[in-house]
């Protein structure tokens, strides 16, 4: 069985095992996580605790939103890292060859492989269980659904694509963010999405 860190008046504390956390008198509303858990989360979402304490899984309702800087942030991360994965290679190729026309179209197969690439590095990260690219990962937010759940490959399809119509939307499907209380842009919207910060202590 796992170890878990508790948090306690505000701090985590720990690591303990099943029978500690069981003197403790575990409740269903604390946060705990394992070592190997991105976050905490409270005792009853956990499907270990679940079972060995009797505890009901309640739905909980995402609270903390992350805003457009934060995933504007997150987008210019991931962008690099894909279009790194293509750039450094083509860029030796072209100093490698001569020919004018195979340069050429190394340097347009880029324009095709970059944004394609990025659509499906996004759908299986946000589909995963992870629910967040590298980008988003790195500033401690996730991809969930109305619920706060994970989305699954098909919903995080759709939500990519949605997010090709807000971009050509000249950016006001993204601006939507501000004019809501979950901070949902218009692919969200479409999708049935959120992009909520993880809970920090």
């Amino acid at each position: 069985m796992s170890e878990y860190f508790l948090v306690i008046n505000g701090k985590p504390a720990g690591p303990f095992n099943i029978d500690q956390l069981k003197n403790m008198r575990l409740k269903p509303d604390d946060f705990l996580k394992t070592a190997a858990m991105s976050d905490y989360k409270e005792a009853h979402e956990i499907a270990e605790l679940r079972s060995l304490f009797n505890f009901q899984q309640r739905i909980t309702t995402p609270q903390y939103f992350a805003g457009l800087d934060q995933r504007l942030t997150a987008a210019l991360l991931d962008l690099l890292i894909v279009s790194g994965i293509y750039i450094i290679p083509a860029f030796v190729a072209v100093m490698l060859i001569d020919d004018h026309e195979v340069r050429m179209a190394i340097a347009l197969s880029l324009l095709v492989l970059i944004p394609l690439t990025n659509f499906i590095y996004h759908v299986v990260r946000e589909g995963s269980a992870r629910q967040a690219t590298y980008g988003k990962q790195i500033l401690r937010i996730k991809v969930s659904d109305i619920e706060g759940g994970p989305i699954g490959l098909s919903q995080a399809f759709g939500r990519n694509l949605a997010k090709i119509i807000a971009v050509l939307t000249l950016g006001l499907g993204l601006l939507l963010s501000f004019f809501n209380r979950k901070q949902q842009c218009l692919h969200d919207i479409i999708a049935g999405t959120l992009v909520v910060k993880e809970r920090l202590f």
